[in-house]
């Protein structure tokens, strides 16, 4: 049974290197084609928020290590985590 996870990620402050590899950390999490995958920056741009699907912790840690930001040495600090969607009855 698939999990959900979230990657939660800081920018480092190297503010002009991050325009250049945007375009390469874009297409591999849309390449990844992972199920139930929602993502974006932060608005202030610090960093960004990924939340997919995956088999396990250990593969879902793979699929964030791999991200340019991770590889280009963009990323401050990062989490991935499990995540648990709660359905609130009544909520719209």
């Amino acid at each position: 049974m698939e999990k959900r996870f979230v990657y939660f990620y800081l920018m480092k402050p190297a503010r002009e290197r991050i325009p250049q590899v945007v375009p390469a950390h874009v297409a591999y999490w849309k390449k990844a084609h992972l199920k139930d995958y929602r993502g974006g920056p932060f608005a202030d741009r610090t960093g960004g928020l990924i939340l997919f699907t995956a088999a396990d912790l250990g593969i879902a840690k793979r699929i964030a290590d791999n991200d340019p930001f991770v590889s280009d040495n963009l990323i401050e600090a990062s989490w991935v985590k499990e995540w648990i969607q709660e359905q609130i009855q009544g909520a719209v």
